[in-house]
């Protein structure tokens, strides 16, 4: 029987989201209604085609919904993406966990970006690879060091994992750690896997920079692999619809064959949904509208850091949904986040994620907590407010973290 550790985010999320008044450990863009997926469309027609027969449907997802995700690479890929390049999935969780499943296994070595979602390490060590973690640098804005990628890497190196954008620092990998990240794979004939989940939400990128950092898919190296989903930057999380694109079809065939065995297609409902978001103009207009709502939302993040900097440590975010924001008390010590966001959701109804138990595995970023800055506006300036409450009145009270 496969043994693998438990999903300690999901399991946070599980346990206390329904409870929360204001929800800021989300880490999707706020949600839409297909009501406001027609108005971003411009279409009066009907999203559901009610005569349409309810079968299972393109098994790979249908021709047109893959075309619209290859759309969303074709522009900066080094050679073009086409439909045939791309897997419908069932969510980016399920494609990460389909990916690894069919590349990875016992004797095989991995190396895994951190931090990170803890999908992206603990299911391969749950299939038996020895996994090593990349480990990103906070006092470097949270990127990690080329030299340090070269030096983990073994004989038996199988695979390197990205998440780009980060979660849960918001971070960005450029394209010129990305190229030495590709060198660096080439060279030993490693596969790449990249988590490109909160891709293309580049909300806070210099303006003078000439272009968004690349998808992994752009730098001509074949043994790649990048997945996505509808949940994060696009809003609809609820049509649980995710994909996993390669170059190489060896890739792609491999996937699939591996997911008969998961699931046989996705519904029809989610693939007409998706479709139309991801279609022209709807998708430009989508991603328009986040990257505002997460510009705006950040702002007022930001205004909050300002007004505790005696009590907060953070690398601003320039991608994605999520900030990692560090809580020390007046001596300058962590304080124990786990009892800060208890204590927080308990006395005010503000939800945080604790970075050392979801994403350090009880040791590493002691104080540290996730902050989902793109809900609607509105529920951003209430949790802030009663965040402020809770900082004024009980913050103090907390005890610190634990060595």
């Amino acid at each position: 029987m496969v043994k693998i550790k438990e999903f300690a985010v999901e399991r946070w999320m599980d346990d206390y989201e329904n409870d929360a008044k204001h929800n800021l450990a989300e880490t999707c863009c706020a949600s839409i209604s297909l009501s406001d997926l027609s108005s971003l469309s411009g279409q009066r027609t009907s999203i559901v085609d009610y005569d349409q027969k309810q079968v299972y449907g393109a098994i790979r997802g249908s021709k047109a919904l893959r075309s619209n995700i290859a759309n969303l690479y074709t522009t900066e890929a080094s050679v073009p993406v086409s439909a045939d390049n791309v897997l419908v999935t069932n969510g980016a969780i399920q494609a990460n966990f389909l990916a690894l499943y069919t590349n990875v296994g016992p004797g095989d070595h991995v190396i895994c970006h951190y931090p990170t979602y803890q999908q992206l390490y603990s299911v391969p060590e749950a299939f038996g690879a020895q996994v090593d973690l990349w480990r990103s640098k906070e006092d470097a804005g949270w990127q990690p060091d080329l030299e340090d990628l070269r030096a983990l890497v073994k004989p038996n190196t199988k695979l390197i994992l990205l998440n780009n954008p980060q979660n849960p620092t918001g971070a960005v990998l450029e394209r010129e750690i990305l190229q030495g990240i590709v060198d660096i794979a080439r060279e030993h004939d490693i596969m790449i896997h990249s988590d490109e989940v909160y891709r293309p939400l580049f909300h806070s990128l210099d303006p003078s920079q000439p272009e968004h950092p690349p998808s992994i898919l752009s730098l001509g190296y074949d043994k790649v692999i990048a997945t996505g989903s509808m949940s994060k930057a696009f809003s609809l999380a609820g049509i649980r619809l995710g994909w996993i694109v390669s170059g190489s079809s060896k890739i792609i065939e491999a996937c699939a064959s591996v997911r008969h065995y998961t699931i046989i297609a996705v519904g029809q409902l989610d693939d007409s949904v998706a479709t139309l978001a991801l279609s022209t103009p709807t998708v430009n207009n989508l991603i328009e509208r986040n990257i505002q709502l997460a510009r705006q939302n950040l702002a007022a993040l930001d205004i909050f850091i300002k007004e505790f900097e005696w009590a907060t440590e953070w690398t601003r975010p320039r991608a994605g949904t999520t900030a990692f924001v560090k809580f020390v008390n007046r001596d300058g010590k962590p304080i124990d986040e786990v009892a800060f966001c208890q204590q927080l959701l308990k006395q005010k109804g503000v939800m945080f994620v604790p970075g050392s138990q979801c994403f350090g595995g009880g040791v590493d970023f002691k104080g540290y907590v996730r902050i989902g800055y793109v809900p609607e506006n509105q529920v951003m300036i209430d949790g802030l407010q009663a965040l402020r409450e809770f900082m004024r009145n009980e913050y103090e009270q907390l005890p610190a973290a634990t060595e």
